[in-house]
């Protein structure tokens, strides 16, 4: 045999050997796509299997006392892939389930269109259970659609709507931020849903179904293999007394103003009032839209929180139970100074009006008689004590800061104001720098002038006060299903004043509501309260009424302000209500029906032709 034919024999079998691999390696492969690896076949499948999405049941909100505030309920929605839609599907009668008109059902379609041709979107949302029941029975002549559950917020209960918030469908920057949103998705916008929306989603899942050529299920995929369940989000225990917020809202009907009341101990809110308020039912479901658009409009704005926003409006008189700690601190008052009251407080040519009482007065009952000139002494002898006044102010201005005045919480709820506390710089630009005079704010010792504080910020100064000294920052949420709260709430708030100058403030603070002081008409013989009235100037027509107060005297467990717009002085309407309230959530009783009485039948509400 010549070489020649050797090398050609040589070069055959290399040929082969090469070609039976590569054939190995294909039938290797082929059996490995078909036998052990499915995604080939899913992938071959998508034509006939339905990725459901499987929405997860969000958190429940409870009161403090396990009373549920917020549930689900089952709601449908309509999903359509376009691409499986036949050109001959009968529109009417599929209008004429879900009620709607053929010019609907075309630009619903285009909307789909555009969202995606081949991957499921709502065609229609929330639909009612008689809907979803009648378009379950025709399901086999409406190709391309299928029905996804999800759930919808409920409220047993017509309260806290301020706070808990509502949800509504995600929009642009929702879908940029996070992924785990799509196009349809819920999400909280305001309140407790929006600020704890991560503990309350939950996180969803996916359930594969087999469909027919007629868009019938034909049960899971491979046993539920490829499913995943959904994780239901995390109850919240919030803060609030239901009972005490119910209480609360009702006093408060036919007026607009604020409660917040707070357990001094722990800066935990037991009420959280914004009138005029709402049903938060109203925001839930298919007429959501519609009914947000109409409380938009509404001159009275129920969407506003008076409770946290309002922080433009001046404390009136009950900032000078603060100025008179400051005074103390400082040493530019004592608990025995006294001074005279003329009808007000004097100073060359300038002077500052007060009501008619007895005098001269000292400090305990500066406070029981709400004295406008005690407090312009008070004030002026504070900004006065150093070389320059600017130097007092600055160090006013760090005592009322420590009580979280001019500053927000950072709370667990959105869109808090901070309220007005000017700073040196801010007065520099009004009277030139470093050329501040007491008597150019002087009314700042009444709580009136360049001032502003929020209910919530009334509230907590408050609560400092009962503490002598200390306070927690105000929260809404007591605890979390397996978590914490957030950290910040439990780091205690020192103020610059020291606890021994709190007794004759709080003595004086008593005494408002004995024989002569200002909320004698409220007092309550049973209990020891501690309170102070205030009258907020009003250009825009009659003051507004202001009211803070604690109780018990010793070991007070609640704290709160209450503001009522265009209420008059502070004893006309706001000392009622909060004396009511602490008699409610201390005793569970009430036992002034007649004082009651006449705070519940109150009107306070502007003339207009709905309520002549």
């Amino acid at each position: 045999m010549s070489y020649g034919s050797n090398r050609c024999r040589e070069r055959l079998y290399v040929l082969m050997g090469i070609t039976l691999a590569i054939a190995i390696v294909f039938l290797l492969r082929l059996f490995y796509i078909q036998v052990i690896d499915d995604s080939y076949r899913l992938s071959a499948d998508n034509n006939v299997l339905r990725y459901e999405t499987q929405f997860p049941a969000r958190g429940l909100i409870h009161d403090r006392n396990g009373k549920l505030l917020v549930y689900n309920q089952a709601a449908y929605d309509l999903m359509v892939v376009p691409k499986q839609v036949r050109k001959d599907i009968d529109t009417l009668a599929l209008c004429r389930v879900l009620g709607i008109s053929k010019e609907d059902f075309k630009k619903k379609m285009e909307k789909a269109k555009a969202h995606s041709y081949r991957k499921a979107s709502i065609f229609e949302k929330q639909l009612s259970v008689e809907t979803y029941a009648e378009l379950q029975e025709k399901m086999h002549a409406f190709d391309g659609f299928f029905v996804q559950v999800r759930t919808l917020r409920k409220y047993p209960r017509p309260i806290a709507a301020q706070f808990l918030g509502y949800v509504g469908e995600v929009g642009k920057d929702d879908l940029e931020r996070d992924l785990y949103y799509r196009q349809g998705d819920y999400i909280g916008i305001a309140g407790l849903e929006r600020s704890y929306e991560y503990a309350l989603r939950g996180q969803k899942g996916v359930k594969v179904l087999m469909v027919d050529v007629h868009n019938r299920t034909k049960g899971s995929y491979r046993n539920g293999r490829y499913d995943t369940l959904a994780v239901a989000g995390k109850s919240l225990v919030s803060t609030i007394d239901a009972d005490l917020q119910e209480y609360a809202e009702r006093l408060m009907c036919n007026k607009s103003g604020a409660i917040v009341a707070i357990e001094p101990a722990t800066g935990e809110i037991l009420a959280l009032v914004s009138t005029p308020t709402f049903d938060p039912n109203l925001l839930v479901g298919r007429t959501r839209s519609a009914n947000y658009a109409k409380l938009s409009l509404d001159p009275m704005r129920p969407l506003f929180n008076r409770a946290l926003m309002s922080g433009t409006n001046p404390p009136g008189s009950t900032f000078k139970v603060l100025n008179a700690l400051i005074g103390l601190q400082e040493g530019t008052v004592l608990e025995t100074t006294k001074y005279p009251c003329q009808g007000g407080f004097r100073q060359g040519s300038f002077k500052m009006g007060c009501h008619p009482h007895s005098g001269p007065l000292d400090l305990r009952q500066s406070v029981q008689h709400s004295c406008n000139a005690y407090y312009g002494n008070v004030f002026k002898n504070i900004i006065e004590k150093p070389e320059e006044p600017w130097q007092g102010y600055v160090r006013w201005r760090e005592h009322v800061s420590s009580f979280g005045i001019g500053h927000t919480y950072d709370t667990d709820l959105p869109f808090e104001h901070r309220g007005v506390l000017p700073t040196k710089e801010r007065l520099d630009k009004l009277f030139g720098e470093n050329r501040l005079k007491a008597l150019n704010i002087i009314s700042m010792g009444i709580g009136q002038g360049e001032l502003g504080m929020t209910p919530m910020q009334l509230a907590n100064m408050t609560a400092a006060i009962a503490n002598r000294g200390f306070w927690y920052p105000p929260h809404l949420v007591k605890t979390i299903e397996e978590d914490t709260i957030p950290a910040r709430f439990k780091v205690k708030q020192v103020t610059t004043i020291e606890p021994r100058f709190f007794k004759p403030v709080i003595e004086g603070m008593e005494m408002v509501f004995q024989q002569g002081g200002t909320g004698y008409r409220s007092r309550l013989d049973t209990l020891q309260m501690c309170g102070k009235t205030g009258t907020a100037q009003n250009p825009h027509g009659e003051d507004h009424s202001i009211f803070i107060c604690f109780a018990p005297m010793h070991e007070p467990r609640i704290a709160m302000a209450v503001f009522v717009e265009n209420g008059g002085g502070g004893s006309k309407y706001a000392a009622p209500i909060a004396s009511l309230m602490v008699e409610k959530y201390l005793r569970d009783t009430i036992s002034r029906p007649n004082f009651e009485k006449t705070i519940l039948d109150a009107d306070l509400r502007p003339m207009t032709p709905e309520n002549q």
